[in-house]
């Protein structure tokens, strides 16, 4: 058993002093582990969750572990019933530990009592663990036609999921 198992995170929304810690958590695994070169400064919604995650249906969680933050999950409200699923990262020392299947359930269950319908989410055909994650998670691979027309896709999206609520 290692440290992270011997003390699970606690998953609590996303709060204006946690923006440091989510920033310092995010922006190195996507530009050292995916290869995205992007900075915090070109990521508006990482800029201001509250504004961006955190109305509507929406909302934007973290993954607290001993050290700080070990994850983060964001719901973003597109309306009609469905939502997109963004910024779902988990730092390196906490993956397999159950932390992203406790943030994943958690944003799961926020939208189910918020009523809507679908869950939808965009990556890329680089990230196979996130395929299967996501597959063993009751998403379903669609063609970017079946998009809802206000899914906000990235230029790095090139595979999609939905989830049916």
């Amino acid at each position: 058993m290692n440290a992270s198992s011997a003390n699970p995170t606690a998953i609590r929304p996303f709060m204006p002093g946690d923006a440091e810690s989510v920033a310092r958590l995010i922006v190195p695994i996507q530009r050292e582990e995916f290869g995205i070169t992007i900075t915090y400064e070109e990521q508006p919604d990482l800029r201001d969750i509250p504004a961006f995650y955190q109305r509507g249906a929406g909302g934007f969680w973290v993954a607290i572990g001993p050290g700080g933050v070990a994850g983060t999950i964001g719901l973003y409200d597109i309306g009609e019933g469905d939502a997109a699923l963004r910024k779902m990262f988990v730092a390196a020392a906490h993956r397999g530990d159950g932390t992203a299947r406790r943030l994943l359930d958690h944003l799961v269950a926020h939208a189910r009592q918020q009523g809507l319908r679908r869950i939808v989410l965009g990556t890329t055909d680089r990230f196979l663990a996130a395929h299967r994650f996501y597959e063993k998670n009751g998403f379903a691979e669609i063609a970017p036609e079946d998009l809802p027309a206000a899914f906000p896709r990235l230029a790095v999206d090139s595979k999609f999921y939905r989830l049916a609520l």
